[in-house]
């Protein structure tokens, strides 16, 4: 929605765009560590790892709860009050499903998480990155949307690849797993990951929608 004649004068609140960038950064932080937990197997380094990244969670909450109260006391906002809350509550769902994977990994302690798990991880940080620098061209992207929108399809992308990954993962844990605890246990981790994946798609459309609101 374009701007009205009135609202050219009235001056904008860059604050949210500084706490969108703070919970974009949160999110990096947590798929980051979600993806070095990977590389450790026992049930107490699972357990540290997943207090740090619950940690980390509740940090992105609060980011969250600020956001929304700034939108209910704030009169002129820099983006309509429904687009910064859907994107806000975006990126904060990604957080809680790295966190929900974290969480998994810790109760369950699977032993089959091979290369797959380690994989969509990777595609998790990825996509985490490229939510930041969504993020970051916010206030830019008016005037020049070619890079949001280039990470608009980079998630788009990403999110297919996962989708391969998982696919095909779960196909050989149908046919090689034979303990039937830790088939369910692997594929309740692996559906949490690409789940994740999908929730970082998900910033990408509404960012998508974005260009095809304001530009």
């Amino acid at each position: 929605m374009k701007n009205s004649f009135f609202n050219r004068f009235v001056p904008k609140q860059p604050k949210f765009f500084s706490l969108l960038e703070q919970l974009s950064n949160v999110l990096a932080e947590a798929a980051d560590i979600l993806a070095e937990s990977m590389e450790h197997v026992s049930p107490q380094e699972r357990e540290s790892y997943y207090k740090r990244i619950k940690e980390v969670e509740r940090r992105g909450d609060l980011v969250t709860h600020q956001v929304l109260d700034e939108l209910e006391t704030t009169f002129i906002t820099p983006l309509d009050r429904e687009d910064i809350n859907a994107l806000a509550s975006g990126i904060d769902d990604v957080i809680d499903c790295v966190n929900s994977c974290a969480k998994r990994i810790n109760i369950y302690n699977p032993h089959g998480l091979d290369e797959s798990a380690k994989e969509l991880c990777r595609f998790i940080q990825q996509e985490a990155d490229c939510i930041r620098k969504s993020v970051d061209e916010l206030e830019t992207f008016r005037k020049s949307p070619a890079k949001l929108r280039g990470y608009c399809a980079t998630l788009h992308d990403l999110e297919n690849q996962a989708d391969d990954v998982y696919e095909l993962f779960i196909k050989k844990l149908f046919e090689e797993e034979k303990d039937a605890v830790e088939l369910v246990k692997i594929k309740e981790v692996m559906q949490e990951l690409e789940r994740t994946t999908d929730a970082a798609e998900h910033v990408g459309k509404i960012l998508k929608n974005l260009i095809v609101k304001y530009v």
